[in-house]
């Protein structure tokens, strides 16, 4: 190899590993070229840019939080259930093939970077797919699968692009209806390779959500008496009911392994009963203020990046919609992202259930054990798009189907990964499962049919990515138009309830709903904020 090809696959490693993976760094510049495309003076810009970066590190910040109080209650669960199998990992998969395929992952992230905003720009699909390390996690599944089909390195890296680009515009386009149901506009995408699950999670909230009288009302409309006002506050809530479930795993935990195993649980054990149970109670409360740090974080960012998305639509991709990590949907409906959680991971239950007594010994399915950190972040997600559609039952059920759909899909993903399957990890969210099946087997056919079959594969996401795109969020379809933008019932719809209901709302939520009823208080947009596009006005080159 020579030293100029050696140079350009380490800056290429470099931007991919140390900037392009970096979801803070990336919403940074993304901020940056923004403002300094407003014309934003050199303070400004350096300002903004920071303040972004800050919010994407708060969120990780939270992100971590959360999974070091998760990472004990898993040792709880499998400690009082007695269940051994597979634990979906998105970045424990991911480390195991950088070693091996490294390079090509790198260069397929950068080409489909560069993909995604050329359709972006020139299609219908104006997304910009912000999530960094999603985007790592999906070249790097296109690698694991296309690669042991025998292709070339080059043609890996083509197709693989291709692929990545155009599920980087099409995936924000076909949950985007879904998606405006929770945030009242267009100002924000979902961009986080779950999206199957919260489509699944919409419809099932339509399925279920009932209509005209016997709508479900929202998570966020709970009518408690005055001594539990308090659980009103979500984080209170969210603390209360994680601390309650760590305490009776552990109470669980103990009496089926003993104290000994069951102190394991913590890094530094237990020096007692009263210990163990009260790191139990400790643990689920620094939950609340996980989930707390993670929505700072979200507000924070929002503040920054959806002012400098103007100057983007401006100057480079017109009407641009920023595609954003999950949690950028969790302050919309905070109650139902605890709802969603417990939902989706009893869905897991239920889905190890079903593996263990037919899919493993009929099909040779692997046992997948309910990963707590997929069920928070996707369950939760889907608890926030059932809400929005079908108040509490949609949040309960689409979270449940969620639940099951990143329980079964990563059983029978790992028979395409080839030796990878025997890693004892895979991909965990929803859409790493069906197109990394769909895509395996395309590829087993080889050579030119194997070709001809992924370009089949690609051209039909992009037609239903356009479709979604001109019939649904052009065309302005509401899946549930008896609701408002957050899953309140509307009161003109919802009867007498629905007007108590209404007529309870305060000075921020007449505010923040226009004065239309709406109780749920949808965030109010950041100073500067601009206008969302006229989609029908932005013409396609």
């Amino acid at each position: 190899m020579s030293s100029v090809t050696q140079i350009t696959l380490d800056v290429a490693n470099f931007l991919v590993n140390e900037i392009l993976s970096v979801p803070a760094f990336l919403i940074g510049i993304i901020t940056a070229v923004g403002l300094a495309a407003m014309g934003r003076g050199i303070g400004t810009v350096l300002g903004g840019a920071i303040k972004a970066t800050l919010g994407f590190l708060l969120i990780g910040a939270g992100a971590g939080l959360v999974t070091a109080s998760l990472e004990p209650l898993g040792t709880m669960i499998a400690g009082a259930t007695g269940a051994h199998g597979v634990v979906p990992t998105n970045e424990a998969i991911v480390g195991i093939a950088q070693d091996q395929f490294g390079g090509q992952v790198a260069w397929i992230m950068i080409l489909g970077f560069v993909v995604s905003l050329l359709l972006a720009r020139f299609t219908p699909m104006r997304y910009v797919f912000l999530t960094g390390h999603h985007v790592l996690f999906m070249a790097t599944l296109l690698v694991m699968v296309l690669a042991p089909a025998g292709y070339s390195p080059w043609v890996v890296v083509i197709a693989g692009a291709l692929l990545l680009g155009i599920v980087m515009v099409s995936l924000p386009a076909i949950a985007h209806p879904w998606t405006r149901k929770i945030t009242g506009d267009d100002s924000i995408a979902i961009g986080h390779f779950g999206t199957a699950g919260y489509v699944l999670s919409g419809s099932v909230a339509k399925a279920v959500g009932g209509k005209g009288r016997k709508q479900s009302p929202s998570t966020e409309e709970l009518n408690l008496p005055e001594g539990l006002r308090f659980l009103r506050d979500s984080m209170v809530a969210t603390a209360l009911s994680m601390a309650l479930m760590y305490v009776v795993l552990a109470v669980l935990f103990i009496a089926r392994a003993g104290t000994e195993e069951a102190y394991t649980a913590f890094p530094d054990g237990a020096t007692g009963v009263g210990n163990y149970l009260m790191q139990s109670l400790t643990q689920g409360l620094q939950f609340g203020v996980a989930v707390a740090v993670i929505l700072f974080g979200v507000r924070t960012i929002l503040g920054e990046l959806v002012p400098a998305f103007q100057g983007i639509a401006a100057k480079v991709v017109p009407g641009a919609i920023p595609a954003l990590d999950a949690p950028i949907v969790f302050p919309y409906a905070q109650n139902a992202v605890l709802v969603g959680f417990i939902s989706s991971f009893l869905g897991g239950l239920v889905g190890l259930g079903v593996l263990s007594a037919w899919l493993n010994p009929a099909f040779g399915a692997a046992l997948i054990l309910p990963g707590l950190v997929p069920h928070f972040f996707t369950g939760g997600a889907a608890g926030v798009y059932g809400n929005a559609v079908g108040g509490r039952r949609g949040a309960v059920c689409g979270a449940f189907a969620n639940g099951l759909l990143i329980t079964f899909l990563p059983a029978f993903l790992l028979g395409v990964l080839g030796a990878f399957g025997e890693e004892n990890t895979t991909f965990g969210d929803a859409d790493f499962g069906w197109l990394g099946l769909l895509l395996g087997w395309s590829s087993r056919g080889g050579g030119a049919l194997g070709l001809m079959l992924i370009a089949v594969l690609g051209a039909a996401l992009f037609g239903i990515g356009w479709v979604c795109q001109r019939r649904l969020v052009d065309g302005h379809w509401d899946p549930a138009p008896g609701r408002n933008a957050g899953g309140a019932v509307d009161s003109a719809v919802g009867g007498a309830s629905g007007q108590e209901r209404a007529s309870g709302g305060d000075a921020q939520n007449e505010a923040a709903g226009g004065g239309n009823g709406r109780k749920y208080p949808k965030i109010l947009p950041p100073e500067g904020a601009p206008v969302p596009v006229n989609r029908k006005n932005v013409s396609v080159d």
